[in-house]
């Protein structure tokens, strides 16, 4: 079983940027797309960013121009990179990979922007 783990969040200012890094502990064989999602208190978790298998990349109109999903094969290792944050983009953090079978979750992590 593959376990994800994500760093890189915080407390930033408005404007500033966050890189968040998921790493999983074995190799992924299979998947549909990899993805960040995030869920802010009292709201539905939404999907922000997805990677697919074949290398297309989806936003969430709310990020588009300021966050930039990538990944690297060797490290096997997901990443998003965030620019321009906004107070608005305050939630916990999760990236995932769909995949033929169960879903793999990370923990998520916070990313806090303060006005």
């Amino acid at each position: 079983q593959v376990q994800l783990a994500e760093s890189g969040g915080g407390l930033v200012q408005a404007g500033g940027s966050l890189r968040l890094s998921c790493a999983a502990s074995g190799s992924i064989t299979s998947f549909y797309f990899m993805g960040w999602y995030r869920q802010a208190p009292g709201k539905q978790r939404e999907l922000v960013a997805q990677i697919f298998s074949d290398g297309r990349l989806n936003y969430a109109d709310s990020v588009k121009g300021r966050f930039t999903i990538s990944r690297d094969n060797a490290k096997n290792t997901l990443y998003l990179q965030m620019n321009s944050l906004k107070p608005e983009d305050t939630a916990v953090y999760y990236c995932a990979i769909t995949r033929p079978g169960p879903n793999y979750w990370g923990q998520g992590t916070q990313v806090t922007v303060s006005s």
